[in-house]
């Protein structure tokens, strides 16, 4: 995954675009422990994350 440098130091680690991390479909699965969580993109183009 591709690293997005734009702060005022230059270095902004950990830092992703969402489409990278949706992909095509628009969702992704997280695992955490024990329990999936979904992240999507709504039509009104925000950011979900449910259990």
């Amino acid at each position: 995954m591709g690293q997005v440098n734009n702060n005022r130091s230059g270095s902004r680690q950990g830092m992703v675009r969402s489409e990278q991390l949706l992909g095509e479909k628009g969702e992704l699965v997280i695992v955490h422990g024990q329990s999936e969580y979904r992240l999507r993109l709504t039509r009104q183009g925000k950011l979900i994350l449910t259990k």
